[in-house]
């Protein structure tokens, strides 16, 4: 009620709803992970489109899948992601331009191929320039310009040079070498020099290993710890079976989803004789493995066809599919094309098909029709001897989508009074929010009753759990699981037959 009541006359107060809407989490935001020879270093940098990441990262390169899984990645559906680029031993170019120094924003020998060219303001008395960046592979065209620049870091104008620069331009940064404050003159462009991409790191060497698991991408304040959300998890071409255990326990740690390609040297054959078991633990129900690899023309070789890592062409596929049927929908089936490829590596029978799918090896199949297709769906733990609750895929990624979508759309009640009333607006907005996802037809059943539950009250947190801060959450849902096998069954009408 207000505050004081004091004059006779009507008093107007607003009373809160309860209504704390949770809103679903996207589910297809892809993470790149491999060498390049362009892009910062140790950081991950979102992208909306191939052409961001040309920008960012140089395009393809023939030496790394990096780019190509990427551009497969967009070609078929796929519309955010984040990229990491991994470099040992890259060095940054530089150069110097009187008092001036300056370096590009990356390492590697991309920068070599950049002019710096300054000139000073006409007027004797004032010590302004300006600063251009010219790219010499293009005929000195001026890719990037900054004028009135200062060399003073007090500059009245807030125009210093170190100020102005970095942070803006996506070529150079510069730093100001003594407190001479003297303006660079007009001399010659200066070429930078020096920079040098390093060791060409290959997915499942030593050297790109120990690169992908060092601890600024997975250790205390890690790389992908500052990245708001991520759900799908790719390292083209990676298929040693010990780093690819390290990246599903990560996965399972930050509710995302790995998808692993196949080994290129392994047949049909060799994985019936053995399941890679090393990355079928504890953490596998948060990763799945596509066979075989996919043709596609190269770009790069006028279009020559090249076998390219599956992870790319089917995290596109998960993007697509979650668009336009949701989360909770396979991704796979006759509807799962493959845009841009040409055909698979390896053409399967039926027969083969049936020896991998029971050891949760998804395949990728060249069907009449339909074309190239996605025709599986299981995650690692989804070995038919197994019998695990997270076999499928679908299953697997709508849990970990309500997880993160409840674990950001609850943080409001954190320092709440721990009773009923706070009890009631969980259930009723948690409750919301499974209803709206029963609505769209995510679970099974045909009334809200046989489809989720969600329960918070005096039995699921107990006096004990109120004294110590606890309120304890439990939702449950009946998840769809996909209709893997079609059984028809025909049977002849012997007709009329008097008996």
């Amino acid at each position: 009620m207000p505050s004081a009541l004091t004059y006779p006359g009507v008093y107007v107060e607003e009373l809160p709803s309860g209504v704390r809407t949770v809103t679903g989490v996207a589910t297809s935001i892809a993470l790149f992970i491999g060498w390049a020879t362009r892009g910062p270093v140790d950081k991950a940098v979102r992208i909306t489109s191939f052409a961001d990441f040309e920008r960012a990262y140089g395009g393809l390169d023939a030496r790394s899948p990096l780019g190509y899984a990427v551009r497969h990645f967009y070609d078929n559906g796929g519309a955010d992601a984040y990229v990491v680029r991994l470099a040992k031993d890259a060095v940054s170019a530089t150069g110097a331009k009187g008092d001036l120094n300056i370096t590009a924003t990356s390492p590697g020998q991309w920068g070599n191929g950049y002019k710096i060219s300054t000139a000073l303001r006409p007027s004797p008395d004032d010590d302004r320039f300006r600063l251009d960046v010219l790219d010499a592979n293009n005929g000195d065209a001026v890719v990037e310009s900054f004028s009135n620049l200062s060399m003073d870091p007090s500059d009245p104008q807030q125009r210093f040079v170190e100020s102005v620069i970095n942070g803006r331009s996506s070529l150079i940064t510069v730093s100001v070498a003594s407190a001479s404050l003297v303006a660079p003159a007009n001399t010659p462009a200066v070429s930078l020099s020096g920079g040098d991409d390093g060791a060409l790191l290959k997915p499942n060497d030593a050297d790109f290993n120990s690169a992908l698991l060092a601890s600024s991408l997975f250790g205390l304040g890690s790389i992908t710890d500052r990245i708001d959300l991520f759900n799908l998890v790719c390292v083209p071409g990676e298929t040693d079976p010990a780093t690819l255990a390290i990246l599903q326990k990560h996965c399972k740690d930050q509710r995302a989803f790995l998808i692993v390609d196949a080994d290129p040297a392994q047949s049909v054959a060799d994985y019936n004789a053995g399941a890679p078991s090393a990355i079928t633990g504890d953490s596998a129900p948060n990763s799945a493995m596509f066979f075989p690899w996919v043709k596609a023309p190269d770009p790069l070789q006028a279009g020559a066809l090249r076998d390219f890592p599956p992870c790319g062409f089917v995290a596109g596929v998960f993007a697509r599919t979650d668009a336009t049927r949701g989360v909770w929908k396979a991704p796979a089936g006759s509807a799962a094309s493959i845009n841009g490829a040409t055909g698979l590596a390896v053409t399967m029978s039926d027969a083969e098909n049936g020896q991998l799918n029971p050891l949760a090896i998804n395949c990728l199949r060249t069907l009449p029709v339909y074309g190239n297709v996605v025709w599986g769906s299981r995650t690692l733990h989804g070995q038919t001897d197994r019998g695990s609750e997270w076999k499928d895929i679908p299953v697997r990624r709508t849990a970990l989508f309500i997880e993160e979508s409840l674990y950001r759309g609850t943080q409001w009640v954190v320092f709440e009074p721990n009773d009923e009333p706070l009890w009631a607006q969980i259930r009723l907005n948690i409750g919301a929010f499974m209803h709206g996802l029963f609505r769209q037809g995510a679970f099974q059943g045909s009334t809200p009753k046989q489809a989720y539950f969600v329960k918070c009250d005096s039995e699921t947190t107990t006096q004990a759990d109120i004294n110590l801060g606890i309120v304890n959450i439990l939702v449950g849902f009946a998840p769809l699981k996909p209709a893997e096998f079609v059984v028809l069954k025909l049977q002849q009408i012997a007709g009329d037959i008097p008996t």
